[in-house]
């Protein structure tokens, strides 16, 4: 038993190796095509290929929610190790995003061409380019929507250097798209979306291809399973049921940004979200390379590795994320300076407020993803999604009241570590998990640590001026105080001696 987690334990560690790998590649491509995208097509081709995308986008909600079903109920099979009811489970899946597939088709043909044609605000000479980037962008939604049990069979079987691979193969196609653009005398809004959409066809082949080669029970035949059906659509169903607060808490609150303070502050709140995104990205990496084994272990009832796995996970990242937070925390100003010719007035104190709130909602991932590895989620998806809408709410009332912008960061922060507190109760309602084991081997290892990182290098921000010199110093100090501290005060011993080994082993090497 030692040796199978200790197995597993490297297995997260490669993995995660991999997919960070991943994002720092996709990461460096994406901020070059994006400015690149934009120069080649022109502000306005870009802003109609913009709000056209974002139309289709919103049906994201529901591949959001259909991934989610997908991923556990095959890491659950997976788990349970049986081979057919594995078969019988992508074969459904596979039913399932061929019909939503569908719905969505003819739905979008619908709406969106009325919504064309009749609510946005398009030049006359650019109305027949849109309905081709309408059209290509969608296909280009669906062919994603169809790879989703691909992807999951992917990460279930935790072949996250594969997972890396293509996703570095497609950046690198986005890039060649870059350079026929350039060539290309044809309406290039157009060709791009048509591009994007072979690129997508191409990496849904690869995917197929891999998949097929490698896991027997991708070979797709038509299984009809009502009952299992009926299972991953609610299951879905309640998921998306939790993805409306996301949507509350991020575009509907944006809107209520508009509406109470302007552009600009949608501006500031805009930049402050990429960052955001930016930073969290490298945590939800470990979170994937996580995830599949908590299920996993739910699935053969070893409810003690699965606790254990709940608690290692939020614990390591929490400090993945407060490595990478402390130093843009208190250099923020002086990044923005470098990155932005004009940076909006509150940008740095969004940015500031909104680190803080990744780091509380943090130490629920690995929490949701134990309860969404039970497949009872109905009461769960209520609990949280009322909570977690009262961000929307309570901001409504505070601006209403004429309380500054900020007080939306400060009205997140709160809620969410009453949904923590929450989730941990429903945790021990539904897996008998222990609360004292978290806050023994959590909570009480994160105070320390943090209170140190934040403090030390406060020190130095409040003595030196802006400069490159204090940007290098503050760095440097932030990374040695914090990984110092989360190495002295975060560890257990045998964390630390592992981790001691280890680092000794690759020296001598």
């Amino acid at each position: 038993m030692i040796s199978n987690n200790r197995n597993d334990n490297a297995r997260i560690a490669k993995n995660t190796f991999f997919l960070y790998i991943r994002t720092f590649l996709i990461l460096i491509v994406s901020l070059y095509t994006s400015r690149e995208v934009l120069r080649i097509l022109g502000v306005e081709d870009y802003g109609i290929y913009n709000a056209v995308g974002g139309f289709v986008a919103v049906f994201g909600l529901i591949s959001g929610a259909l991934s989610n079903a997908i991923s556990r109920h095959i890491t659950y099979a997976l788990g349970k190790d049986s081979f057919e009811n594995l078969h019988k489970v992508f074969c459904t899946s596979v039913n399932i995003q061929v019909v939503i597939s569908l719905i969505i088709l003819i739905l979008s043909e619908i709406i969106g061409l009325w919504f064309i044609s009749e609510k946005m605000n398009i030049p006359t000479n650019r109305i027949e380019a849109t309905y081709y980037v309408f059209h290509f962008s969608l296909f280009t939604f669906v062919i994603n929507l169809i790879s989703l049990p691909y992807n999951a069979l992917i990460i279930a079987h935790e072949h996250m250097k594969v997972y890396a691979y293509i996703s570095i193969l497609e950046a690198v196609c986005k890039l060649l798209i870059l350079y026929l653009l350039l060539l290309s005398n044809y309406d290039r809004l157009v060709l791009y979306c048509l591009l994007l959409l072979i690129v997508s066809i191409f990496v849904r082949v690869v995917y197929g291809i891999y998949c097929n080669h490698n896991f027997g029970e991708s070979k797709y035949k038509l299984i009809i399973d009502s009952k299992l059906f009926r299972e991953m659509l609610s299951f879905a169903g309640w998921n998306f049921f939790t993805n409306i607060s996301y949507v509350l808490n991020t575009q509907g609150v944006t809107l209520m940004v508009n509406a109470y303070f302007g552009v600009l502050m949608n501006s500031a709140r805009g930049i402050a979200i990429q960052v955001d995104g930016a930073i969290s990205q490298f945590v939800n990496n470990f979170t994937v390379a996580v995830n599949p084994q908590i299920t996993k272990n739910y699935a053969k009832s070893d409810f003690s590795r699965m606790n254990s796995l709940i608690c290692k996970g939020t614990k390591f990242a929490y400090f993945l994320l407060l490595i990478v937070s402390v130093p843009v925390f208190f250099e923020v100003e002086y990044l923005l300076d470098i990155w932005l010719v004009e940076v909006p007035d509150h940008t740095s104190n969004f940015i500031r407020l909104s680190i803080l709130g990744a780091l509380v909602a943090t130490l629920g991932n690995c929490g949701y993803t134990a309860c969404m590895a039970t497949g009872n989620i109905r009461k769960y998806s209520i609990y949280i999604t009322s909570i977690t809408s009262l961000v929307f709410f309570f901001t409504w009332i505070a601006f209403y009241f004429g309380l500054p912008v900020e007080s939306t960061y400060y009205i997140y922060i709160l809620v969410y570590v009453i949904v923590q507190i929450v989730r941990l109760l429903l945790m021990k309602e539904l897996l008998k998990f222990p609360i004292s084991l978290f806050v023994k081997d959590v909570l009480l290892k994160l105070i320390l640590p943090t209170i140190i990182s934040f403090s030390i290098p406060y020190f130095i921000i409040a003595t030196c001026d802006k400069s490159v010199l204090r940007l290098i110093i503050s760095v440097m100090v932030s990374l040695t105080v914090t990984i110092s501290s989360i190495y002295l005060f975060g560890l257990t011993s045998g964390e630390r001696n592992y981790l001691y080994n280890k680092v000794k082993l690759k020296i001598r090497r």
